[in-house]
Order: C-alpha cells, then sequence, then structure tokens
C-alpha cells in the first residue's frame, strides 16, 4: 500500500511539473521551531515489547543537529492563487521515561519525519504595501528516517509510512521584485504505519506546529 500511495503522489508531482511555468515562480527556504503534541503509538515488537499500545509525548528538538528546515517551489498562475511542492523536514523523539516504560530504548523520527506535499496557494497582494498574508494546504506522504531499538532488535532505516497533509498561514514582506522573506504557521498531521526488521510494526497519528522563518527568491 506504501508503494501505491508513493506512485500516486509522485504521478502528481510530476503533472505539476509537467505545466507550463507561472508568470512568477517563487523558491522558499526555510527553519523555524516545531513541536509535536501527544499521540497513541501502538503495535508490535517480537521479542521485545511485544504488543503494545500506550500515549507518549514528542520532543522536537528543532535548533539541534539535523535542525528543523524546508523548502518549496511555488509556480503563482496569477496575483492570487498558485500551486507547488513542500518538503518539510521535522523531528520528533518520544518521551524518554514513557518509551522505557514501555519497553523502547529508542523511538524517534530525528532524521527525521520527512513530509512531502503538493500545495494549493492563495495571497492578497496590495501594491501599497510590501506586506503580503498568503495560506496554502496541502496533501502528500510521509517518509521518515524511522529509529526504534528494544530488547527485540533496531529499526534505522526511511520508509514512506502513510498520507499526510499540511495547512500553513503567514504574510511575507517584499524588499523588491526578487527578494523577500516571511513568517508563518505551518502545521501537518502525518499518519504512519512503520515496519521493524524483526517482522513487527510501529503505527502513530502524528502531528507537528511550527513557527517558520524563511527567505524566498522570485524569478
Amino acid at each position: 500500500m506504501a508503494q501505491v500511495r508513493l506512485a500516486r503522489i509522485l504521478g502528481l508531482c510530476a503533472l505539476l511539473f509537467a505545466t507550463p511555468l507561472a508568470a512568477q515562480t517563487e523558491l522558499s527556504f526555510y527553519s523555524g521551531y516545531q513541536t509535536a503534541p501527544h499521540s497513541r503509538v501502538e503495535g508490535t515488537d517480537p521479542g521485545g515489547a511485544g504488543s503494545f499500545s500506550f500515549v507518549t509525548a514528542w520532543e522536537g528538538d528543532s535548533l539541534k543537529t539535523p535542525p528543523y528546515w524546508g523548502v518549496r517551489a511555488t509556480y503563482w498562475r496569477s496575483e492570487k492563487w498558485g500551486y507547488g511542492i513542500d518538503f518539510n523536514h521535522a523531528k520528533v523523539i518520544a518521551d524518554p521515561a514513557t518509551r522505557a516504560a514501555a519497553g523502547f530504548s529508542r523511538l524517534e523520527f530525528t532524521d527525521g519525519l520527512n513530509i512531502l506535499t503538493a500545495n494549493v496557494w492563495r495571497r492578497w497582494e496590495n501594491n501599497n504595501t510590501p506586506w503580503t498574508p498568503y495560506v496554502g494546504a496541502g496533501v502528500g506522504f510521509a517518509f521518515p528516517y524511522v529509529e526504534v531499538r528494544s530488547a527485540g532488535g533496531t529499526t534505522e532505516n526511511y520508509q514512506v509510512t502513510g498520507p499526510a497533509v499540511a495547512v500553513i498561514a503567514g504574510v511575507k514582506y517584499d524588499f523588491n521584485d526578487r527578494w523577500g522573506v516571511f513568517g508563518e504557521y505551518k502545521g501537518t498531521y502525518s499518519i504512519n504505519e512503520a515496519s521493524l526488521d524483526n517482522g513487527g510494526t510501529l503505527k502513530s497519528n502524528i502531528v507537528t506546529n511550527a513557527i517558520n522563518l524563511g527567505v524566498s527568491f522570485s524569478f
């Protein structure tokens, strides 16, 4: 199922890129402060935690290596509407005490909880001011680096774990026709179903909340 989801999303991205370039193309790079609320973790871990189900807090550690960051390409078809793709390298680490009580010495996606979405954007330009508010939303998939360790074994690899959605709201300040800076809120929701190397599974639906600061280049 994960491979089917990946093929569908990649097909959508290919369709986006096959469309003629917009009147304005914008590349954006950002970083910021990202957190994640509690979520349930469940699955099976043969030889280790066995069948498990628990709720854990997640730590973001946004500024620690590797840091939280993202990049996006947007094609503005008009003064109001655009579309594009966004790659977000988020991070989550299960609370140490909670994961230890459940039988795990490591449970995290720090390399990271990677999310790729195809987005639609709406902006409100005003020629009398350099400030431009905008909102966006997208659908895609998560492909985190799964890091799980217990008495049952260690799993450390990239996996396509399920679908994801993103919502964004922010404001951009233009220095000129090419360069600008922006601040925004970005939230993601991903459904993650990972396979463990010992034949087990791990499932968790994870929300991230981030305040981003970034720079954009238009051409």
